[in-house]
């Protein structure tokens, strides 16, 4: 039995419970845990089984109560669940910790659908496991080929659909998936989406577009993917396409883009120089935009400050890159720029371009 523990300072090494027994009673067992002291306030514990290679025995679990020595708080939970939840299946369950008056994250089910091309054939012979981040955490590693549902197999495409209950991990940020197999063999993987079951947006999309070629006598490949863009309810849509219709059939052949501009919030961060933006989609590029009125600031591109532009351009289909960059005028013209978030509306996407230099 291993414990995760998380706080707001950072997460736990994972804590082995084998010698580490302290007191054992008919059906209760009480442990002395030393976590290091920076963890901060608790919010969450993953608890769970290391490994089962040794080992198809199950454990089930009742209550779990923990107890800070120092200062007597006390924390207890009904768990009423076996690990794992089937035979290979998920070893892993999480709980958030709950503490008086303040209030806890909730335990949510995310669907991840892999799309690939032939995991399905082998999925027999491949382990391969997701790592979810998000800004409450993540929900190591899980295994994603021992209960598939929502199969779809066509001759070149197939798909497949994951759950995983986690304690909400907030906005997501990447996945790393690791990939090992007991044969030679390649594992083609095009992209996955990953949203709250009981939602139906937004949906997170992970562009991965690899043929994975995995060795039986190496060690186990592991591939972290951001995410690539986000695909939004259609509200916002609704609006921005009732925008256009009102403003006349000349504009309806022009697409919006809301540009978010991060400056970094460092020393001399900030530029007065005259910054520009080109887009580039699957289909064309658009021209060169001047971003000078910013929705926010009189003066943009101010160290810390998040500045809006909205652009309209000819259709240029999904956007793959962009170009950024300024004229160097001014004294300290030095720009440190964190990131560039495009909203394209009309297509539910936002896309997230990192620059950090």
């Amino acid at each position: 039995l291993v414990m995760v523990f998380y706080g707001s300072n950072g997460k736990s090494n994972p804590v082995s419970m084998e010698n580490k027994a302290e007191h054992q009673a008919k059906n209760q067992i009480t442990y002395d845990i030393h976590l290091p002291s920076d963890l901060g306030m608790l919010y969450k514990v993953r608890l769970g089984l290391q490994s089962l290679e040794n080992s198809i025995s199950q454990l089930s679990l009742r209550h779990c109560k923990m107890q800070n020595t120092s200062t007597l708080d006390t924390f207890t939970l009904t768990i009423n669940k076996t690990l794992p939840l089937s035979l290979n299946g998920d070893r892993w369950i999480e709980f958030p910790v709950e503490w008086p008056l303040k209030e806890a994250l909730s335990v949510v089910t995310y669907h991840l659908t892999v799309f690939s091309r032939n995991i399905l054939s082998e999925r027999n012979l491949v382990r391969m496991t997701a790592c979810i981040y998000g800004t409450h955490g993540d929900t190591g590693d899980r295994s994603l080929l021992w209960s598939l549902q929502n199969v779809q197999q066509g001759e070149d495409n197939e798909s497949f659909l994951v759950t995983v209950d986690a304690v909400e991990l907030g906005e997501l940020d990447k996945i790393v998936l690791l990939i090992s197999s007991k044969t030679d063999c390649k594992v083609d993987i095009k992209k996955l989406h990953l949203k709250e079951a009981v939602k139906e947006q937004p949906i997170y999309v992970f562009e991965v577009n690899e043929a994975f070629s995995v060795n039986a006598n190496k060690p186990e490949i592991e591939r972290e993917i951001p995410v690539s863009f986000i695909m939004r309810g259609d509200k916002q849509k609704n609006d921005i396409d009732n925008n256009l219709h009102k403003e006349g059939s000349q504009t309806r052949n022009l697409t919006e883009y809301t540009i978010k501009v991060y400056t970094g919030d460092q020393r001399g961060a900030g530029t007065d120089a005259n910054v520009h933006i080109i887009l580039f989609g699957n289909e064309d590029k658009s021209e060169v935009f001047q971003l000078s009125q910013s929705l926010e600031h009189q003066d943009p591109f101010e160290r810390g400050k998040v500045d809006t532009f909205k652009i309209k351009t000819k259709k240029i289909g999904s956007l793959h890159s962009i170009e950024i960059g300024h004229d160097g005028k001014g004294f300290a013209s030095g720009w440190f720029l964190e990131k560039v978030e495009i909203t394209d509306a009309s297509r539910n996407s936002v896309y997230c371009f990192n620059c950090n230099r």
